[in-house]
């Protein structure tokens, strides 16, 4: 199978980011990787969202670093131990951020109350340049020419919909906690609800634009 993956990875990178030809070359890619039974898979609730993000992460740093330090380097390691590698670096991460969250906020809150300490403004980076993927998705979301990301919504909430939840989740994105903080609601049923009614939706765009 690695053979099969090299040749097609080689294929795919032939071709221009944005192409058609990229896009099909990393659709038939997700279909192997996802049917190869070697993907890294654990029982955590926002394992769905994490592969979503590492997936980008893929189809941004396969060919070209666009995100990364370095594009995927064959010589090095199997496509599906680079993939598993990051994917289980960001589950980590994920694991540990869920985990000193509330520490942190805590710590935000009482730093935000000191005279001394910086002001948002003086801390804010220049924003990078955000890759055709992002942007392309965001637009997506921000037009939602179907109507269906204001449609669905969270029940006994017409303000909490996909469409809000899918941009402020979107990279950068906007903790669980501070979202939950924002809209008066728990993290779980938040999460639920983007799992259930959101990703789909997502996933629906991403394969119709040819990035899964």
């Amino acid at each position: 199978m690695n053979d099969q993956l090299q040749l097609l990875i080689a294929e795919t990178c032939r071709h221009p980011p944005g192409s058609l030809k990229r896009q099909q070359g990393l659709t038939q890619l997700y279909r192997i990787i996802v049917n190869s039974g070697k993907l890294w898979r654990e029982k955590t609730p926002y394992y769905e969202e994490v592969w979503q993000q590492t997936w980008l992460y893929f189809c941004l740093n396969l060919c070209e670093a666009t995100t990364g330090k370095e594009k995927y380097d064959s010589d090095r390691s199997s496509i599906t131990t680079w993939l598993n590698v990051y994917l289980k670096m960001r589950l980590k991460d994920r694991a540990i951020k869920q985990q000193k969250q509330k520490q942190q906020m805590v710590s935000a809150s009482q730093a935000l109350c000191d005279d001394d300490t910086l002001t948002f403004l003086d801390t804010l980076e220049a924003p990078p340049d955000i890759p055709p993927i992002l942007q392309a998705t965001r637009q997506w979301a921000e037009t939602d020419p179907e109507g269906e990301l204001q449609r669905v919504h969270l029940r006994g909430r017409k303000d909490v919909t996909c469409q809000l939840l899918i941009l402020r989740r979107l990279p950068p994105e906007t903790t669980w906690e501070d979202l939950s903080a924002q809209l008066g609601l728990p993290v779980s049923t938040l999460s639920s609800f983007y799992q259930r009614k959101c990703l789909p939706q997502l996933r629906k765009f991403g394969k119709s634009a040819g990035y899964l």
